[in-house]
């Protein structure tokens, strides 16, 4: 499955390793993640969305509005 975590990361103009970092993960495990060769853990999945300050749902492409639920 393919999430919207590159576009997001390179909106905000970021490297893979520095979200890898923020994630403490392997920069080339990141990269499979945004490549969809590895599933994410739903545990990085929030913390990409509180990160980027988006939802869940915008992530993983169930939303078209980028903007966070309260």
């Amino acid at each position: 499955m393919r999430f919207r975590i590159r576009d997001l990361r390179e909106d905000n103009d970021l490297t893979q390793k520095q979200v890898a970092g923020m994630l403490m993960c392997d920069q080339s495990l990141y990269s499979k993640y945004e490549r969809g060769e590895r599933d994410i853990p739903l545990a990085l999945v929030i913390k990409l969305a509180d990160f980027y300050g988006t939802s869940i749902d915008y992530i993983v492409g169930r939303t078209d509005n980028p903007k966070k639920y309260k």
